[in-house]
This record gives C-alpha cells, structure tokens and sequence, in this order.
C-alpha cells in the first residue's frame, strides 16, 4: 500500500505496528488525523508520549502506575492479606472490572515455560515469596491461564511454599483449559474470583 505521499507512507507504517491494527485500518486513522486540527494532533501525540515517559512499574506489585507504588497497593480499603497472583498486567486490568476483588495483586510476569526458556528466576517469584513473609499475606490467589505453563507455574509456587501457612487458591474452573483470562467474560471471571478452589500443597 502506497501513496504519493511519503509522510502518508511512514504515518501508516507506524500505526500498523500496533496489534490488531492493519494497513487499512492505519490508514483510516492516518488519514483522520490528517482532517483534524494540527492543534488535536499535537494534543493526541503529547499523551501518548508523555504516557510512554511517565509511566512506571510499582514497585510492590509490578503493575503500571503513575508512581512508585500503584493506587491499588496504597489504597487502605484492599484487602491486604489476599494477593491475587497474575501473569500479565491485563488480567488485572479484568479482574478489577468483575467488581467482586477487593485484595491485592502480583504480576508475574509471565508463566514458566521450559519450551521458551522462561525459569522461575525470569519471572517476579523471589520478589512474589518475599512479600508473602514480610506483609503477612494469609491467601495467594492464582488467578492464570489455566493453560499447562499456568498449572506448572501453580505448582512451581506451592512447592516454595509447602512449608508456610499461606492458603493457595485457584479460581474456579468457569474459565475454560487452554484458554486466556484476559478474554474470559466478566460475569464468569468474576464468579470464577469468587468461587476459587483451595490448591492442595502436595
């Protein structure tokens, strides 16, 4: 796809690169932005770029946030002897929208995948296992895919902590096997949360 523009060229190169985002569909909003205001695309671009800039890993968690330590970790309202353990910041970003947790979270990072060359020390589980010793975590919820890197990666963790008293729960199987929580719908997810299965340290 070319035009007789090479700014046009570039600007659609640039959109395509993001997911789910093909050639047409960049050149739609290439061609948008070209009908708006240099104004509102100078205002779109600042955004993003002070989005990208700004931006920070907490510190205790691993999710985004605008500071060193996320909203969700500082708030006094969330449960703090509940950690809900996540592969990606996304899960977090579906779970918060079933309105049924109210704990805290941990972002692995991903799942231990021996084919890929991911090991426990490439993922946040050291920093996963300190925690549970130092804020005095009660329950580890292990809300993953329930893909067989997910179940690995359960039982990796329960293994580190067959000595401890920390409860370790799964969510329920509403979620289907093989398939990603991100994409579970809110209802199912949420009853999912709810619903979670005590994971037998064995």
């Amino acid at each position: 796809m070319h035009f007789s523009s090479n700014l046009i060229n570039e600007a659609v190169e640039a959109f395509s690169t993001l997911p789910g985002v093909g050639k047409k569909t960049a050149l739609r909003l290439v061609l948008h932005l070209i009908n708006q205001d240099v104004s509102t695309t100078r205002h779109f671009t600042s955004k993003l770029l002070n989005m990208r800039e700004g931006i920070k890993t907490c510190t205790k968690c691993f999710n985004v946030s605008d500071f060193e330590v996320c909203e969700i970790c500082k708030s006094p309202k969330r449960d703090m002897s509940t950690v809900c353990v996540v592969e990606d910041i996304k899960d977090i970003i579906a779970i918060e929208n079933t309105g049924q947790y109210f704990g805290l979270y941990h972002v692995l990072g991903g799942m231990i995948s021996p084919i890929e060359g991911v090991g426990p020390s490439d993922l946040n589980i050291d920093e996963l296992l300190t925690r549970i010793e130092t804020d005095k975590v009660s329950e580890l919820i292990m809300a993953v895919s329930p893909t067989i890197e997910g179940e690995t990666t359960i039982f990796y963790i329960s293994k580190k902590l067959m000595d401890s008293s920390v409860k370790i729960s799964t969510i329920a199987r509403g979620v289907a096997f093989g398939g990603e929580l991100q994409y579970t719908d809110e209802i199912t997810l949420g009853r999912s949360i709810t619903s979670r299965i005590e994971y037998l340290k064995t």
